[in-house]
């Protein structure tokens, strides 16, 4: 069985941007790097996808993930409660 090849995020990169300057075909870059049209295709698709993120100011990006944070941190909060609660229950009761 074959073993599957990973690509770093900048090989990644390199290789798309190569292709989108248009010096070489997209079928010379796949022989030059040993990779599948497909797969420079897949790749090039992900970089125009998500190019207009690349824009956004990074405090954007860090402030959903925070929010998220915050969040999760309230209902494990909660959780704790609940089962602090029950425990006591339980003892009450036994």
């Amino acid at each position: 069985m074959a073993k599957r090849r990973r690509f770093t995020p900048e090989f990644k990169a390199e290789v798309v941007i190569e292709a989108l300057c248009g010096q070489s075909s997209q079928a010379e870059l796949c022989r030059k790097h040993n990779i599948s049209d497909a797969q420079l295709s897949t790749w090039k698709r992900q970089l125009l996808e998500n190019a207009s993120t690349f824009f956004e100011p990074v405090d954007k990006k860090t402030n959903a993930s925070q929010q998220r944070i915050t969040q999760l941190e309230q209902l494990v909060g909660r959780l704790t409660l609940e089962l602090d609660i029950q425990k006591k229950v339980s003892t009450l009761l036994s």
